[in-house]
């Protein structure tokens, strides 16, 4: 599906004064100040700012993504506190690049213009729908966050609003979900600056399913009855259904002007600094996956650009993943060490013409995704279908997904056969199954990656080892703090926060995560 190109140099319309009054309060007006907000520019970029890189800590804890280099890029490489990267997503989502420009602000802003106006009720309801996809990736990731008082500075006067308990944030979520997605409505007003779908009510229907899909699926080890519930609700297609192809993908297409957050710090100066985790490089290679080829390259200066860096390397059995566990320094004594060329070692990186271009686009909600989630439904018997039809489809469907990247990245019908027929669906490690392919084609996408691997407990991987490793982390990081500023400007909410859920620690499990 074609997707619009973003122009985000614009977030409000100016509209002149009128014509002036008898009256000191005209007087007072100021003449080129916006009265009037056209709430699409304001939803364009709410969806293009929830696109947040999330390589320091999530995909690193995941080991798809590693560097051993201390200093400003440490994080989860070392299983560390470091503020200004733990605090990187919660300031995004809330503040943004520019004060109120976050897609918290943003999209309560959208709704407060919007909710008693029956001309913009599409916009309204995907709003919503957009908030709770901002917000399920803020509890996912820090716990207890501000929600029902956030982005009210303006309005009354909130600016050290309260911490809510996720465990309510999560039960609005998953209301808000439901009922904005069954309240679209393809009659009324179609919203055409929406990045994702240029505001087709029915796979707008499809991504709030798919999401409320998602959110439910985290709630199984805590409350299997509400999240069953929610389940029968998303897939039931007198409601919409959920993603029935990779047209429905809900991903922001970046381009030249609007480079991939992820991609800058692939093809920028950190390139000689980021390489591919070995536990992720070794899964492709021992399951002979034919995605390797697409995102896994050496190359011969690893440390230049792309236009110089040289022979570009991307044979299977000469991709070598960077192990966890040591630093900078200590990286040489690691088995296998292939040294380095220049400044940078001979690992594995990104490829920088497929995944890493500067104009890859950032998938956020996906076909392959949701079809992982119901094969997993469909194991646990939530749903009727075979579990088997739709684990294939949902690895397929990543596969697909590679072509969405660069021409190169096509991985031919036969290729997809072979790897399924080698790989079989095998109903006794079928969880195991799913939830690993759903680590593959969540790959930098880090937060629902990380978020899904403490849901399911899969992949198996193993604990990073690295000897300066918070105390707090027993086995893998399990959330991120709060900024510091937080715990210095907002005390006492922030002390209610951490006196519910408990320390404010990387080790500190979200309410789901059992």
């Amino acid at each position: 599906m074609k997707k619009i190109q973003i122009y985000l140099t614009v977030v409000g319309l100016l509209f002149g004064a009128s014509s002036c009054d008898s009256g000191f309060e005209d007087v007072n007006k100021n003449p080129v100040l916006a009265t009037t907000t056209d709430p699409a520019y304001l939803f364009s970029n709410a969806q293009f700012s929830a696109a947040v890189p999330t390589f320091y800590y999530q995909s690193e804890i995941v080991q798809q993504i590693n560097t051993p280099y201390t200093g400003v890029l440490e994080g989860g490489n070392h299983n560390i506190v470091y503020d200004p990267n733990t605090n990187a997503l919660f300031n995004s989502m809330y503040i943004g690049t520019n004060t109120g420009s976050g897609p918290v602000n943003l999209l309560k802003t959208i709704m407060t213009l919007t909710k008693d106006n029956p001309l913009r009720a599409n916009i309204y309801q995907m709003a919503r729908i957009w908030k709770a996809y901002v917000f399920m990736v803020l509890v996912d990731t820090y716990g207890d966050v501000p929600y029902f008082d956030s982005a009210k500075g303006y309005s009354d006067g909130i600016n050290l609003p309260k911490y809510d308990d996720q465990k309510l944030i999560y039960d609005d979520i998953l209301k808000e979900l439901d009922e904005a997605t069954k309240a679209l409505d393809a009659t009324k007003s179609i919203e055409t600056g929406d990045l994702f779908y240029k505001g087709n009510i029915a796979q707008w229907k499809k991504l709030g399913n798919s999401l409320l899909l998602r959110a439910a699926m985290r709630l199984i080890k805590v409350d299997e009855t509400k999240a069953k519930s929610y389940i029968t609700r998303a897939v039931d297609p007198a409601n919409g259904g959920v993603m029935t192809a990779n047209t429905d993908n809900a991903y922001i297409a970046f381009n030249t002007t609007f480079n991939n957050p992820n991609a800058n710090f692939f093809q920028g100066t950190e390139r000689a600094n980021v390489y591919l985790g070995k536990p992720f490089i070794d899964y492709l290679k021992t399951t002979s996956d034919p995605r390797i080829r697409v995102l896994s390259v050496k190359y011969a200066i690893p440390a230049n650009p792309l236009a110089t860096a040289g022979a570009e390397n991307t044979e299977p059995a000469d991709q070598l993943g960077m192990p966890y566990g040591y630093n900078e320094s200590t990286i040489a004594t690691a088995p296998g060490f292939p040294g380095k060329t220049g400044s940078a070692f001979n690992y594995s990186q990104i490829n920088r013409r497929t995944l890493g271009k500067i104009d890859a686009p950032e998938f956020l909600i996906t076909y392959s995704q949701t079809q992982l989630l119901l094969a997993e439904a469909a194991t646990r018997g939530y749903i009727s279908g075979d579990a088997k039809t739709y684990y294939e489809a949902g690895v397929r469907a990543h596969m697909n997904q590679m072509a969405q990247f660069d021409v190169s990245a096509v991985i031919p019908t036969t290729s997809q056969d072979a790897y399924l027929v080698s790989n079989p669906f095998n109903a006794a490690n079928a969880l195991s199954l799913i939830n690993t392919q759903y680590w593959v084609s969540s790959f930098l996408n880090g937060a629902e990656a990380w978020a899904n691997f403490r849901r399911s407990g899969f992949p198996a991987l193993t604990k990073n080892p690295y000897p300066g490793a918070d105390p707090s982390v027993k086995d893998f990081i399990r959330r991120l703090v709060y900024p510091v500023r937080e715990k210095s400007v907002n005390t006492v909410n922030y002390n209610e926060a951490i006196a519910r859920q408990g320390a404010d620690e990387l080790g500190t499990h979200i309410f789901w995560d059992k």
